[in-house]
């Protein structure tokens, strides 16, 4: 997760510092203000300015600070709860770590649990199906990569568990022990369905979670721009049926580590990027669409397909179609539902 540590006094400078090395698997940098600052933050005079750069930039915002204060910086950029960053407030003494935005779907009330655990604080949390120990959609879809298709729904459904209702659950996917808020029973007056068909309506009410579990298999000619790629990739998954919210992640050669418009246009959408060697290319198994010119080119026949098929282990699901020199393919990989995980 991006993270960005924001202090304003000196106590806050050596909280961050040390909340920077306790949480050493997140991508953090330090922020501090440019009278208590050190060399290993960015110093910073104006917290408005910072705030809006970051907001549009991090997973992930803690500032160590009054709440006050920080409420007051990110008022003006607050959007929606499915684009917001988790924001997330500690006092300067290190005694309270604060989530007071994203709490669900941004996964601010999960880490604010681990600061606290890691620099012996107490988290503070205000959701209700959290402080209740209670299932919440919002956490669950979070926490496996699922895409919310209608917050209202998600609403709806968070404020039946809390009245004691029996939640439907459907799903295409394995999945572990249901909690005890859910069931198998249809007929419920609410319910969700976890399946790439967001059609499928059979609540009343219906949140519709689609995973996010499609592989990219992308091969282009050199020097194709970002904006032929997104062409391409678009139109081809829309005459598919796929929805590219879908993509999780790009699958290509390695001769495209340097492709400047593939890397934008994954790194702009949070997609990751699995690369491989044409030697690893050509050993997958499965009918693929070969071509002469490829191969002479790469060193292997396909490169789409292969890559699709190589990074999700399974059989295509989109066939190699071609469009502004670029060749696009799709494949899904295996997924686990599992209602213990957490998103931090």
């Amino acid at each position: 997760m991006k993270t960005a540590l924001i202090s304003i006094t000196e106590n806050g400078r050596k909280l961050s510092a040390m909340i920077a090395e306790l949480i050493e698997e997140h991508d953090s940098t330090r922020y501090c203000y440019e009278k208590h600052s050190d060399p290993h933050a960015q110093a910073f005079s104006e917290l408005s300015t910072l705030t809006g750069e970051l907001f549009a930039q991090c997973e992930a915002i803690v500032f160590v600070c009054a709440c006050g204060i920080a409420v007051r910086m990110i008022a003006p950029f607050v959007q929606s709860k499915q684009n917001d960053p988790a924001v997330i407030v500690i006092d300067d003494c290190g005694k309270f770590v604060i989530p007071v935005l994203s709490g669900h779907l941004g996964g601010a009330n999960a880490f604010a649990q681990l600061i606290a655990e890691r620099i012996g604080a107490q988290a503070v949390i205000t959701t209700a199906t959290d402080i209740c120990g209670r299932f919440s959609p919002d956490c669950f879809a979070a926490a496996n990569d699922l895409i919310i298709s209608d917050m209202q729904a998600a609403k709806e459904i968070a404020a039946a568990v809390l009245n004691n209702e029996k939640i439907g659950f459907v799903s295409d996917h394995p999945h572990g022990t249901l909690p005890p808020e859910l069931t198998e029973d249809t007929g419920c007056r609410t319910g969700i369905v976890v399946s790439a068909d967001t059609g499928r309506k059979p609540f009343p009410i219906t949140l519709n979670l689609a995973p996010r579990n499609v592989i990219l298999g992308i091969g282009c000619r050199r020097g194709t721009s970002e904006a032929d790629i997104t062409e391409a990739v678009y139109n081809t998954f829309y005459n598919a049926g796929i929805d590219t919210a879908r993509i999780c992640t790009a699958a290509t050669i390695d001769l495209k580590s340097d492709e400047k418009g593939l890397l934008s246009f994954c790194s702009s959408r949070g997609i990751s990027i699995a690369m491989y060697s044409a030697q690893e290319l050509s050993q997958v198994q499965g009918e693929f669409t070969g071509s002469d010119f490829v191969r002479s080119v790469t060193g292997v026949d396909n490169v789409c397909e292969r890559s699709a098929a190589l990074c999700s282990g399974k059989e295509l699901i989109m066939r190699k179609t071609s469009l502004n020199g670029v060749t696009v393919a799709a494949a899904e990989k295996d997924i686990y539902l599992d209602f213990e995980r957490k998103m931090i």
